[in-house]
């Protein structure tokens, strides 16, 4: 709570925790995209109090669109956090489970359109709250300018459970403080990784994390550390 509390006090913007589970060989689905489940019951259950422990959880539109996640806390005592998807030319279907149930869990939609935009007018008309963000280089939301947004909020904290894109994008801006592993004792081989290209071409370049905490959970490890700022 005290890192929390100070890193969003010094910065003003939000704690952010990546997390995700991954085979020892570092894959977070197969081939054909499957993911369910990786990790064990208890790593499920471990998840759900990571979840309460945070102010809002964010996933990127393709984990929607892959597994349909209701983003709630159920496994574990505790408010449901603040849903976000990231959005960035919103595709993401009425039916998705993020957008039912708004009165027990809130959710925010942050995308790169505009308010006077059919799209966002959509969204907005579902219940959900849009928010338009800058976009990045690459047309899509600007994380960045979305965790200032969040910030203005109140959000002083952030899980982010996936999918590849959205993690990958960001370790490689330097985004995340805090890093939360779950390794299940599985090989796919072939499958998708956790981090995609970070452009890192020396080892000198690597991210270097400082691991807190290693334990088991049923069959699995979690690794808890910390990016070098």
């Amino acid at each position: 709570l005290n890192e929390v509390f100070f890193h969003y006090m010094k910065t003003g913007l939000p704690f952010v925790t990546l997390k995700y589970a991954q085979t020892l060989d570092g894959r977070i689905a197969t081939v054909s995209g499957q993911s369910r489940w990786i990790s064990s019951e208890e790593s499920l259950n471990f998840a759900h109090k990571l979840r309460a422990q945070h102010d809002a959880i964010l996933v990127g539109i393709n984990t929607v669109m892959a597994d349909n996640p209701e983003l709630t806390v159920r496994r574990a005592r505790g408010r449901n956090p603040l849903r976000v998807v990231v959005d960035s030319h919103p595709k993401i279907p009425s039916t998705a489970k993020v957008l039912q149930n708004l009165d027990r869990a809130k959710t925010l939609i942050a995308t790169t359109r505009k308010k006077n935009d059919k799209k966002f007018q959509r969204l907005t008309a579902s219940g959900a709250t849009v928010v338009a963000c800058r976009a990045d280089r690459n047309g899509k939301v600007s994380l960045k300018d979305l965790f200032h947004k969040l910030a203005a909020r109140g959000i002083s904290s952030v899980l982010i459970e996936g999918g590849s894109q959205i993690i990958t994008t960001t370790v490689k801006e330097n985004l995340a403080q805090r890093l939360v592993v779950t390794v299940a004792p599985k090989i796919l081989g072939k499958g998708l990784p956790a981090v995609g290209d970070l452009n890192i071409r020396r080892l000198t370049q690597a991210k270097p994390i400082f691991v807190k905490k290693v334990r088991q959970n049923g069959t699995d490890l979690i690794i808890d550390a910390r990016f070098d700022s």
